[in-house]
């Protein structure tokens, strides 16, 4: 899936920018596709280097937890749910642990956690994976949710706002939670679908039932608070849960006579480890989506579609706000820009504006999860992965404006 894919970013941004030279006489366009190769690929560095420190980081301590039997005994716990939801991998296995507290730290907003404790599961995952280079099931159940991007607490999205002036910065949080809550939905049913998990099972039901009423309990009373007390409360909330976690880590692992520097240099060696083989994935993603859109090929694309919706007499407020949904699985960096540029040129208030903000709270980097995910652990063959987690940045998108209608019309 991959080889082609990535085939036909370069294919797509050779034909758009064929088009630009040739019907808008444009000979610029491949200097800049040029230019975006190599702008792609010391961006590819950069981030690089902020991984490798987090990544250590957050590896060496969850070394601590591992450890300490703390990551088995949160697998214990789940291992009736991830038998259904994971039959592959044996009850009680680290790799249940480690799912839990990423998924716990995407829902809580802290991506710096997130990204460390979900490469470690995911290598966790490989040591059962009967194939060095394809995708196993459970692989790709975890990477989809991971794409889906649940999160509770979309901060970053009402600091953007708020520089924007906007007079209420939290208007667009239910939208968001709504659309994100789909996104998360449908990613998981579509992968439940094509390998016929369980879904139906007394104990998923009440997994998943117990989840959402505690996630809407807890929406519920985040709705009801002020701007600067929902402000106020992220902050805490987020800072507090990190400390407080690691914190836990070092007093169960020293309770229990773990030298807890020696683990934490060891793992954070895991992650030096780790990091060092993500370059090659994030440079041949990166440069990709830098060619097609330096090409021209997602203007073409927005183009197209905002005359195909006016030819059928729909409403095409919301084609302002696609840019972000367009670009949005291929790099984040690019899916903020165009919702400030949304804000500047339509107003922060702007039905628009509102819209655009909403997907970019709703959705993930697609290619860039991939990319990272499966590049850490050297998976070559994503089978379905990559068509459920588009179906899942679809479904998020299209509930988006749905909300976004609803609440904003």
């Amino acid at each position: 899936m991959l080889n082609k894919l990535w085939l036909g970013f370069f294919i797509a941004a050779a034909a758009a920018a064929l088009a630009r030279w040739g019907i808008a006489h444009d000979p610029t366009v491949f200097q800049a596709m040029v230019a975006s190769l190599f702008a792609m690929a010391k961006l590819s560095v950069e981030v690089m280097v902020l991984l490798f420190g987090t990544i250590a980081l957050w590896l060496g301590f969850l070394k601590i937890a591992e450890q300490a039997g703390l990551v088995d005994a949160l697998a214990r716990i789940l291992g009736p749910l991830f038998a259904r939801l994971m039959p592959e991998v044996p009850r009680g296995h680290p790799a249940i642990g480690l799912i839990t507290l990423n998924f716990a730290a995407n829902v809580l907003g802290l991506d710096n956690a997130a990204t460390p404790i979900g490469l470690r599961a995911m290598k966790s995952l490989q040591t059962l994976n009967p194939s060095g280079t394809t995708a196993s099931n459970a692989q790709i159940l975890f990477l989809v949710l991971n794409a889906s991007s649940l999160t509770l607490l979309p901060v970053t999205i009402f600091m953007y706002r708020a520089q924007q002036g906007a007079a209420d910065p939290t208007l667009v949080f239910l939208p968001i939670l709504l659309a994100t809550s789909a996104s998360t939905l449908a990613g998981f049913l579509c992968v439940a679908a094509v390998q016929r998990l369980r879904v139906w099972d007394p104990v998923v039901l009440a997994w998943v039932g117990g989840t959402a009423l505690l996630l809407g309990g807890f929406m519920a009373f985040l709705s009801t608070l002020s701007v600067a007390a929902l402000g106020a409360l992220s902050s805490l909330l987020g800072n507090l849960t990190l400390f407080a976690l690691i914190l836990f880590f070092l007093v169960v692992a020293a309770i229990r006579k773990v030298p807890v520097y020696e683990s934490f240099i060891e793992g954070a060696k895991d992650g030096f480890d780790v990091a060092k083989g993500l370059l090659p994935y994030l440079v041949a993603m990166l440069c990709a989506i830098g060619v097609l859109r330096a090409s021209g090929a997602l203007d073409f694309a927005l183009d197209g579609l905002r005359l195909a919706i006016q030819w059928l007499g729909f409403d095409t407020r919301f084609v302002d706000a696609l840019p972000t949904a367009l670009v949005k699985p291929f790099s984040g960096s690019a899916a903020r820009a165009l919702m400030i540029e949304t804000m500047q040129n339509h107003g922060v208030d702007s039905f628009p504006a509102l819209l655009s903000a909403t997907i970019q709270g709703s959705t993930e980097t697609t290619f860039y999860v991939v990319a990272v995910y499966f590049g850490a652990v050297g998976i070559q063959r994503t089978r379905h992965a990559v068509g459920c987690a588009l179906l899942a940045d679809l479904a998020g998108v299209l509930a988006a404006i749905g909300v976004c209608y609803w609440f904003f019309g």
